[in-house]
């Protein structure tokens, strides 16, 4: 487990003001995420056949090929017509910069 020296120090650094309740909180959550990782250094980096095999073997390789879809202009018509601010064949909207 964790020691509380050194979630004071991870507090510190990280410029956080704990309490004697939340230093206790975070010992044990911090615990808890160290151990997980110690856990995953002790799996098998071995790689399973899983999905990426099977879409091998039906000589897909997981990507859709990039092909132009024509576009209806009645559909985009409608849309701009629907819009309260428009110019021209645009949508205005409002700047976010």
């Amino acid at each position: 487990m964790i020691s509380e020296e050194e979630v004071g120090h991870i507090a510190k650094l990280a410029r956080l003001e704990l309490t004697d309740k939340e230093i206790e909180k975070m010992q044990k959550d911090l615990s808890i995420i160290l151990n997980y990782f110690n856990l995953l250094q002790k799996a098998s980096g071995k790689k399973s056949a899983g999905l990426h095999k099977t879409v091998q073997s039906r000589g897909l390789n997981g990507l859709r090929k990039d092909e132009v879809i024509p576009q209806k202009k009645e559909t985009a018509q409608k849309i701009i017509a629907a819009s309260p601010n428009k110019k021209d064949d645009y949508i205005k909207v409002k700047s976010i910069l």
